[in-house]
Formats: structure tokens, C-alpha cells, sequence
């Protein structure tokens, strides 16, 4: 997979590809990162890429020429890139399109800054929008990082152990359950009993238990849609009979 990040301040994310697990996979060559600076193609004298808003309003907004002379330069070199655009007023990234991401060869990532882009070439050149969550961050920058990340793990050689994937939160509607380490008592705190009696059954049924009371607790509508869930195929296994 190949990740270019289009951004007026790619020191702000170089140095989370320089430890643990993406630099170890970029180093494999399952990975590779670029960066693509709009101000390289501003064609202004002093190199500006922003501009007022038309209409009025507070802030400036990144102007279409940089823009579109970079992104028209990333499809120049590979016709295949797929352009995803990082803004608050858009759907929400969720963990079956960072799975769905994952099976692509180049994805380009565009940060906004000051107070946005330029909706026209979000028009021209989003092959996608996401939003990361109901708030508002100083540039997309980060947003970029956080899809990049929860993508990449779902890329095969990325993990040391890709069967971690599979008991994560959101690949079913439940979050998932507790996790303890060694020692098995610390400060008066103890691991749950039934985790050191090896039997394997029980401590599936218990992990079972506490993720749904996590997911009552923190996210009840995703309970709800876990119920949903569980009635239909139930009813569906019953027709089957």
C-alpha cells in the first residue's frame, strides 16, 4: 500500500511512521509513504494558498489552484490513486470501510486547514469525504493519521499477529472485553478468577458477558443493533430448520 499525504505540514505526521508497527512495515516494503505539499504549486508570488471566503464570513479558506495542480499531478503519476478528503461535514469513518480501504494499492490523503478547502475541489477530486467524530480539529492533518492507522492494520503483513484482528472492537457490534496482563494481582487489584482456570469455554462465556456490559455501558445503541443482529439470524437458522 501506498500512502501520499497531500498537507501544508508533513512534519506533523512524518514522525508517526519513525516507530512501532507502520515503521517496521514500511521497512518490510509493505508500506511506503510520500508527501505532497500544495505550496509546491502555488502559482502566487509569495506562495499563499489560502484566500477570504466568498460570501464573508471569519477565516480563510485554501484556495482551488494549489490544489488542483497537485492532485492533477498525484493522477498524472498514477491513475489508480484514490483521493480521500479528511472534514468534519461528512460521514462518519467506521471500521468496515478502514477493512474495505485496505484492499486498495494508493490512497491520498488531503488535510484542510484554516477553515476548510475550497468545496470545488473536493467537487472534482474526492473519490471519497469522511469525518472522524462530531468536532473540530485545527487541520485534517490528524484525521488523516487516524484513518491511515485503522486501514493499515487491516493490510496483511502489517501485524505481527493478524489473528488479533478478529476479536478487536467493531468486527461485531460489541465492544470487545477487558484485557489483563501479568502479574495476576497488583496494588489488591486481581485478574478475574475464571481467566486462571484454563477452562476455555467458561472464559469465552465470561469475556462474552463483559463485553456486553461494556457496550451496554459506553455504547448502549450498539447493543441494541448486536440484538438486532443475533434476533435476525436466529429467526433466519430457524426457517433453515
Amino acid at each position: 500500500m501506498k500512502y501520499t499525504f497531500v498537507t501544508l505540514f508533513p512534519n506533523l505526521i512524518e514522525g508517526y511512521f519513525k516507530d512501532s508497527i507502520l515503521k517496521r512495515a514500511i521497512d518490510k516494503g509493505v508500506l511506503e509513504i510520500e508527501y505532497l505539499n500544495p505550496r509546491d504549486f502555488s502559482k502566487n508570488k509569495h506562495f499563499k494558498v489560502d484566500d477570504t471566503a466568498v460570501g464573508g464570513g471569519a477565516g480563510m479558506v485554501m484556495n482551488p489552484q494549489p490544489l488542483f495542480d497537485a492532485l492533477d499531478n498525484l493522477k498524472q503519476e498514477d491513475e489508480d490513486v484514490y483521493i480521500i478528503f479528511m472534514t468534519p461535514v461528512a460521514k462518519p469513518f467506521v471500521q468496515n470501510d478502514a477493512k474495505r480501504l485496505a484492499k486498495r494499492s494508493h490512497i491520498a490523503f488531503v488535510s484542510g486547514r484554516y477553515e476548510g478547502i475550497d468545496e470545488r475541489v473536493i467537487e472534482k477530486y474526492a473519490d471519497e469525504v469522511y469525518s472522524i467524530g462530531d468536532y473540530i480539529l485545527t487541520g485534517g492533518e490528524l484525521a488523516s493519521l487516524v484513518v491511515c492507522d485503522a486501514v493499515s492494520r487491516n493490510i496483511e503483513g502489517v501485524l505481527g499477529n493478524a489473528d488479533s484482528l478478529e476479536i478487536e472492537s467493531f468486527e461485531t457490534p460489541l465492544l470487545e472485553a477487558p484485557s489483563f496482563s501479568k502479574p495476576q494481582k497488583y496494588e489488591g487489584l486481581s485478574v478475574p478468577s475464571e481467566y486462571l482456570k484454563g477452562n476455555h469455554s467458561k472464559i469465552r462465556s465470561l469475556k462474552f458477558a463483559l463485553s456486553e456490559a461494556k457496550t451496554k455501558f459506553f455504547r448502549p445503541e450498539q447493543l441494541i443493533k448486536y440484538n438486532c443482529l443475533h434476533t435476525i439470524d436466529t429467526l433466519s437458522q430457524k426457517k433453515k430448520r
